[in-house]
């Protein structure tokens, strides 16, 4: 038996794959991680609550990109989870590299 929180950590890693196979090349020089709830002090330009955040690269630091695991799931039906998942992933990659999310999706 596999708990929520692992189940959404697969859907994820299957996003990332998905991306990658359409970027044709490994995000090797991203960090993909899944935090429970969006901090408490939302970037400027947030309005409600963050389904993800990217965080750009900084110094040796590698861009890193966060999906908020309970708004996601508040938003999506049981069925259309991944979809969401791989949207919120597809939004923020494509925001990194300079791409319109729909290349990604």
């Amino acid at each position: 038996m596999t708990s929520r929180s692992a189940r959404f950590d697969d859907l994820v890693l299957d996003a990332v794959q998905v991306i990658e196979r359409r970027l044709g090349r490994e995000l090797t020089d991203l960090e993909i991680a899944v935090e429970d709830v969006p901090p408490t002090d939302p970037a400027p330009w947030e309005s409600g609550i963050a389904l993800g955040r990217l965080f750009p690269a900084e110094g040796s630091l590698p861009a890193r990109v966060v999906v908020y695991r309970r708004p996601v799931e508040a938003r999506a039906q049981e069925d259309d989870l991944g979809t969401l998942v791989h949207e919120v992933l597809a939004e923020q990659i494509a925001t990194m590299l300079g791409l319109d999310p729909d290349d990604l999706t």
